[in-house]
């Protein structure tokens, strides 16, 4: 098969990566230093099975930027650009879908076109209508940042979202076997169903997992403010088979790059619906970064060197989660804000930032120096290189994992 995909993010390389092992796939992008590190097998984001395929599997996999030619020789479009969440008008900003879906039926209308970005519900049956097409189908992803190719590799599930005809469902059971293809796990769930709720799939799976991390971090709350043993309890609560010793690590909230807008944009798709809990999950991860800021101003108010000054907070490591480079919306970066507001003085220690600022707040990236700059250090995700300053660090990482 002849497959062009469109974004090389977490989604966009590692589903290249998993296809070009026994398809022709062209990997689309507007950054140049990005095409060129994928033409050289070099990983530009941060992933070990990303680099390791890159490195050493035989992949027919080429990187070039984006022109409407090349969609007219291709049987699959993939789209997995950016639809970043838009808090004025409550809505994913899917402009950049829609171009690569305009561009790809002018030129080539026969090609099957897979939307794996995140959209809102409804929309895929929208393009369909204004396009006057059944090709456009809806491919939800459910990565780990870091572990996206690993999450291809062994996935959950695969769900496709395509319209009700006998060609159509053809087409998207043949997708469906190309991943199966690329992948090392054998047994595979896979389920084609309508577009809608294809959609729906990914963002009520993306809310519950934001339920579960509000639910754990709440209950983190409770029992530091009640000077209480957080991991006893949440060790004990999860002996209950239908709870589980999973995904409850306390955190500063939950972030990075889905779970903050997929929440939010759920909570919209309820606008005319009864609801409860939805908004509760929103609203619930802001009141914990309130909690945090203020416990860390406590803290630093306390270990402050000199009583007269304003105390230097350490922020250790931007990034979302361990084995990640991305820190976009990560969970520190509300707390940071917060602190910022409350005339706190703030220093980075981030390795993976090259710049000696960010947003106006100095990068100390040599450890030692960071360590003894700082009045106290906050960290999301602990790391062994704090031991040595554990008095100074402030945490709720439990289980020093993710």
């Amino acid at each position: 098969m002849k497959i062009t995909v469109v974004g090389t993010g977490y989604v966009g390389l590692s589903n290249a990566i998993l296809l070009a092992q026994y398809n022709e796939v062209v990997a689309v992008d507007i950054l140049e230093e990005r095409i060129s590190q994928i033409n050289n097998r070099i990983s530009p984001i941060c992933d070990q099975e990303i680099e390791n395929y890159l490195t050493k599997k035989e992949l027919n996999l080429k990187a070039c930027k984006g022109n409407p030619d090349l969609y007219k020789d291709t049987d699959y479009v993939i789209i997995c650009t950016p639809t970043n969440y838009d808090t004025k008008l409550n809505f994913f900003d899917t402009s950049s879908v829609e171009e690569i879906i305009k561009e790809v039926c002018m030129v080539n209308p026969e090609a099957s076109i897979i939307i794996k970005s995140t959209i809102p519900i409804g929309f895929t049956e929208m393009m369909q209508k204004k396009h006057e097409t059944k090709n456009i189908m809806f491919s939800p992803e459910f990565l780990r940042e870091g572990h996206a190719l690993e999450d291809n590799l062994s996935p959950s599930r695969i769900i496709i979202g395509a319209y009700n005809e006998p060609d159509i469902r053809k087409k998207a059971e043949e997708f469906v076997s190309l991943l199966k293809q690329g992948a090392i796990k054998e047994q595979i769930p896979s389920i084609i169903m309508n577009p809608t709720e294809a959609e729906a799939i990914k963002l009520f799976s993306n809310t519950y997992l934001a339920l579960r991390v509000t639910f754990f971090n709440e209950l983190d709350t409770y029992a530091e403010l009640r000077g209480l043993n957080t991991r006893q309890i949440i060790e004990g609560i999860g002996l209950d088979p239908r709870i589980g010793q999973y995904y409850n690590n306390p955190s500063f909230g939950y972030g990075g790059y889905c779970l903050p807008k997929d929440t939010k944009q759920l909570l919209s798709n309820y606008s005319d619906v009864p609801q409860n809990i939805i908004k509760a999950i929103v609203v619930s991860n802001q009141t914990r970064k309130d909690f945090i800021t203020q416990r860390i101003l406590e803290k630093a108010r306390t270990h402050s060197k000199k009583q007269d000054a304003i105390p230097v907070i350490g922020v250790y490591r931007l990034i979302m989660k361990s084995g990640s480079d991305n820190f976009r919306k990560s969970s520190v970066q509300g707390v940071m804000k917060r602190i910022v507001a409350s005339g706190g003085k703030l220093i980075i220690y981030e390795p993976t930032y090259k710049e000696n600022n960010f947003y106006d707040i100095e990068v100390v990236n040599d450890i030692e120096k960071f360590k003894e700059l700082s009045d106290v250090i906050i960290a999301n995700r602990f790391n062994e290189e704090l031991e040595d300053v554990l008095e100074k660090v402030y945490t709720r990482d439990i289980y020093f994992r993710d």
